[in-house]
């Protein structure tokens, strides 16, 4: 019995740390490709917020549910690497 429960917390240990790793590692390359002349006002904010000054610029962001969708709002304009 003991054995059993010290073979689950070492399985539980082995994947919160795979998860972990991987999220604090994945990075996303964002382009910016198109310019935002004639969008509104908030899709401007949202490339700045990424991290965007010029057109052509690449910056990496990290891969999270926040930036996705910043990234999903302003698709149209911009290259992903990394998805």
């Amino acid at each position: 019995m003991a054995e059993a429960k010290a073979k689950e917390s070492k399985q539980a240990e082995a994947g919160a740390n795979e998860t972990g790793k991987a999220q604090q590692n994945a990075m996303l390359k964002i382009t910016w490709v198109r310019s935002s002349i004639g969008y509104n006002k908030r899709q401007r904010e949202t490339i700045a917020s990424l991290g965007l000054h010029r057109l052509n610029q690449t910056v990496e962001q990290p891969d999270n549910p926040q930036v996705r969708g910043q990234i999903n709002k302003v698709k149209h304009m911009l290259e992903v690497d990394g998805l």
